[in-house]
């Protein structure tokens, strides 16, 4: 028997190139957002995609602050937290923590959108969420993505 010409190649710690990312968050509905930055820290968008493997990129989200919701998901979307006691559960309209805390709205988006093991884990830590203008990344060079 012949040996077969293709086979699938599967990427890894070795084979892969991690790249790092800025995406400007401003005006951008916060769900198609959070979508596409699962995509790039998953690797999906590259045909090298592997599920077993991180083969995602790194990805800087400036003006997380500048997001927007649809309809009246401001007001009627909570979020909820409970510190583990009795009592404990707090809820938050989204309005409210995009005021106070807009990095963690972009966060919990994408987090929920991700492997929930120890490699959806490794993947939530290549995101950087930052309020205004400015990153302290500029040594990785980051490209602009569209």
């Amino acid at each position: 028997m012949r040996h077969l010409s293709y086979k699938t190649k599967f990427a890894n710690k070795e084979t892969h190139k991690s790249e790092w990312f800025v995406i400007d968050a401003s005006n951008q509905t916060v769900g198609r957002l959070s979508v596409r930055l699962a995509t790039i820290l998953r690797g999906k968008h590259k045909p090298s995609y592997t599920p077993h493997a991180d083969a995602g990129d790194n990805i800087i989200v400036l003006n997380c602050e500048k997001v927007v919701f649809t309809g009246n998901k401001g007001e009627q979307k909570i979020y909820l937290d409970y510190s583990g006691y009795p009592g404990g559960q707090k809820q938050e309209a989204a309005q409210d923590l995009l005021k106070r805390h807009p990095e963690r709205i972009i966060e919990r988006a994408v987090k929920g959108m991700l492997p929930k093991n120890r490699l959806g884990r490794a993947m939530y830590k290549k995101l950087h969420v930052y309020v205004g203008n400015e990153h302290p990344h500029s040594a990785q060079k980051p490209s602009q993505l569209k």
